[in-house]
């Protein structure tokens, strides 16, 4: 309508520019390239996302749940005693425990065992085992009827606990974690396995809290001893004694009260929660189960990481927003320019040559600004 002739020669030229500044480029590479990098720059401090998805949620977590043994404890505990029924020995409770467990994988199982081989114990090989998941463990050995476990399972089986239970709670209020082993359905001892918080695990925790985030634990450990853990890592929120679809529970009770939450485990009984959760935190010293329920992998076990992940997340989407932004302006401005918008008033055209320059340096400008998250502040402080 305004261009000289031949006009439909300016037409054609200015319609090439458009095609060139609207290809999206610039808004493809948007959210992959933050994504990228921010997934390298993770996995250089020890955390992994397994997807994008979970880079950007876990900045509006405000709730994480988090399993006791191996998370906010070392993943190796250690035995400390064994306490037999009036008339039953304490290293035959040791030793019958401790062949029940050469069937399980749980870090306390493997205690019990270690135990027993350092006393020079003979144990006999487990038959019928089955892992009641999260309460214990059943199986005959010797011709005897086992079960090792805590006392949802003794409850279940019928187990009288009383004679024990006074030695028990003590065990507990120290931090250890207790376990009653009953033969044909009687009681016929108790054992106690301890495993030291985490030297970083104090630090983690008052980051988190810093930052507004309300932390739980749910433990399949006793309520006295999750309490006493909990008083010493100053966690007001505690749950002892639940199995895996209680730990499920408490993520749905969390959310439907509206909260973001997070939850951290590393054994096969915290996998439903995992999954369960707005995002999934697998200590990467726990079990394959847990960390492919989850979408983040601390791979140290150090939960010093779930903050630095967050901060990570924090810039990441804002690195995105920035690109996005960027990208969009860029065809705001660049698309009525290559139309020939101002033609009827200056007499200026868009060349297709700097229109393919420009959609270049947009989508250099988009990468480079993505980038700049390797160099971002990211470390829990």
């Amino acid at each position: 309508m305004f261009g000289p002739e031949p006009s439909w020669v300016y037409g054609l030229i200015n319609a090439v520019a458009v095609l060139i500044i609207a290809c999206p480029c610039a808004l493809g590479l948007a959210t992959p390239m933050s994504i990228m990098v921010a997934t390298g720059r993770g996995a250089t401090h020890g955390v992994l996302f397994r997807d994008a998805a979970a880079t950007e949620n876990l900045r509006k977590v405000d709730t994480l749940i988090v399993d006791k043994t191996g998370t906010l404890t070392e993943g190796r505990p250690s035995f400390e005693q064994a306490i037999g029924v009036d008339g039953v020995d304490a290293d035959e409770v040791l030793r019958l425990a401790a062949s029940l467990d050469q069937g399980s994988e749980h870090p306390l199982a493997a205690a019990i065992v270690t135990a027993a081989h350092e006393k020079n114990l003979v144990l006999d090989k487990p038959e019928q085992f089955d892992s009641a998941s999260g309460i214990g463990v059943r199986g005959t050995v010797a011709g005897k009827s086992l079960a090792l476990g805590n006392t949802t399972l003794m409850e279940h089986l019928g187990v009288d606990m009383a004679v024990m239970a006074a030695q028990a709670e003590a065990l507990r209020a120290e931090g250890a974690s207790v376990m009653h082993l009953a033969v044909d359905t009687k009681l016929a001892g108790i054992l106690a396995v301890s495993g030291p918080v985490k030297a970083t695990t104090a630090e983690a925790l008052a980051t988190l809290r810093k930052a507004g985030i309300r932390v739980v634990m749910a433990t399949g450990d006793g309520l006295t001893t999750a309490r006493a853990v909990g008083q010493r890592l100053r966690i007001d929120e505690v749950h002892g004694e639940v199995k895996p679809a209680d730990k499920l529970k408490v993520v749905e009770k969390l959310q439907a009260e509206g909260c973001v939450v997070a939850m951290a485990g590393d054994g096969i009984n915290d996998a439903p929660a995992l999954a369960r959760a707005d995002v999934g935190i697998a200590v990467g010293t726990g079990t394959d189960v847990a960390m492919n329920s989850a979408q983040l992998t601390l791979v140290k076990g150090d939960l010093r990481g779930i903050a630095t992940a967050i901060a990570l997340s924090v810039a990441t989407v804002a690195n995105m927003k920035q690109n996005l932004a960027f990208a969009f302006l860029y065809n705001a401005l660049g698309i009525p320019l290559a139309a020939g918008l101002l033609y009827p008033f200056t007499g200026w055209l868009l060349s297709p040559m700097i229109a393919a320059l420009a959609m270049s340096l947009s989508s250099a400008s988009v990468i480079g600004n993505a980038l700049r998250l390797r160099g971002a502040t990211i470390d829990a402080s």
